[in-house]
Formats: structure tokens, C-alpha cells, sequence
């Protein structure tokens, strides 16, 4: 399963960890992903996402139908 939020797109970013002595190695920065349960009430169905916070915090924002229709748009199947 890819590390990808399902409704922002947030993938992993690359980056360097840096030492006292200032050497870099190459790391990765992943999202803050989390597999949710949520409950649809228009179609009284649970779905599963895997989102982000931000992803979340969108839902709360927009609501859950107006995030599926968008992500229906997308050609994501729900």
C-alpha cells in the first residue's frame, strides 16, 4: 500500500538528515497517515480512508459528501 493521502495527495518528501559535524545522509519525511473508518450518513455506509491530518481536518471542514464527490470526480472508487 502506497504511502499516499487519499484526499490531499501528500506523499513521502525527501530530504537529508544532518549531523553536529554537519554530514548528510539522504532520508525520507513521511506523512502523517492514519487508515479511518468513517460513516457516510446520505448513503448509511461506513468507508474506509486512508488520509492524512490535513485530510481530516478538510473533512471537517468541507464534510465528508462534499470530499467523496470530489474524490469521485478524481476517479477514485469509493
Amino acid at each position: 500500500m502506497a504511502r499516499v493521502c487519499q484526499i490531499t495527495g501528500k506523499r513521502p518528501a525527501t530530504g537529508n538528515n544532518v549531523s553536529h559535524a554537519h554530514n548528510k545522509t539522504r532520508r525520507r519525511y513521511l506523512p502523517n497517515l492514519h487508515t479511518h473508518r468513517l460513516w457516510v450518513d446520505s448513503e448509511k455506509r461506513w468507508i474506509k480512508l486512508r488520509i492524512s491530518n490535513k485530510g481530516l481536518r478538510i473533512i471537517d471542514k468541507k464534510g465528508i459528501d462534499a470530499v467523496l464527490e470530489d474524490l469521485r470526480k478524481g476517479g477514485v472508487k469509493i
